[in-house]
């Protein structure tokens, strides 16, 4: 695939525009570490300034759109979910897994959507009844999910939010790897979910986080041929985007990987 319709021309080209600032931004972090409060005014300013020109870049799209964070899409009109950047833990450490994400959404479903990881330049998007690509030189790859179907062999991609130490972290943790040992904790959800369609990863599993960067990330795995679920095996479709936000548990996987979430869930 060579071309990009005039929605996603928009919003990768808003994106790349937006976090052109992470380049300095990103290798400057690593000398601010022995100071706290001067990594995180500076980390506050980064986020503030790829937020601020995916916003005025966007609007050009739709200067109706509204722009949500952390907050339900509308269920009538059009809207714009972005997180400038998703993996901040990482991003303040100088460890390149972090990823800025847009959805663009028409009446409560996702339409659009981009996940860019800037340190890598590896940028991955999908429209509704497309496909879903990772952009290359002159030809941009078709994403699939993965053919594993044996849960023990899965590669799985896990964010766990509890507090640390709680009851609930440790017993997801338990119950995860007394399933599988092939466990990687990226601290991105949209760029786990990236993996997922790209069947790097076969699952991706997010318990107790904030869903808003799932959005972007779910219509590439669905895209992709693949699954989103909560853990109730109820499966998210992008045009059930408010059950996303609101729930704080995710599964994405392929179609054969079912019964493993299954075991997941308890």
């Amino acid at each position: 695939m060579s071309y990009l319709s005039p929605t996603l021309t928009l919003l990768v080209g808003a994106v790349k525009k937006a976090t052109a600032s992470l380049d300095r931004d990103f290798n400057e972090i690593e000398k601010l570490q022995s100071s706290v409060r001067g990594y995180q005014n500076f980390v506050s300013r980064s986020f503030e300034r790829v937020a601020q020109t995916l916003k005025s870049e966007l609007s050009r799209l739709r200067p109706d759109a509204v722009f949500v964070d952390g907050k339900p899409p509308l269920s009538r009109g059009c809207c714009f979910m972005v997180n400038p950047i998703d993996g901040m833990g990482n991003f303040v450490r100088g460890i390149p897994v972090f990823a800025t994400t847009v959805a663009y959404c028409e009446n409560g479903e996702v339409k659009a959507s981009v996940v860019y990881n800037r340190a890598s330049d590896e940028l991955y998007f999908a429209e509704k009844g497309s496909g879903a690509y990772k952009e290359g030189f002159r030809n941009h790859e078709r994403l699939r999910v993965s053919a594993v179907k044996d849960g023990t062999a899965a590669l799985v991609a896990a964010s766990i939010g509890f507090q640390h130490g709680s009851a609930e972290y440790t017993a997801a943790y338990r119950d995860l790897f007394a399933e599988t040992e092939n466990v990687r904790l990226l601290g991105s959800v949209a760029l786990s979910l990236a993996g997922v369609a790209a069947g790097k990863m076969d699952v991706c599993l997010s318990l107790g986080s904030n869903l808003n960067s799932a959005v972007a990330g779910l219509l590439l795995v669905r895209e992709a041929g693949g699954y989103v679920y909560n853990l109730k095996r109820e499966e998210f479709a992008p045009e059930k985007i408010e059950q996303v936000i609101v729930s704080d548990e995710l599964a994405a996987t392929n179609t054969s990987l079912e019964a493993f979430i299954v075991r997941l869930a308890g």
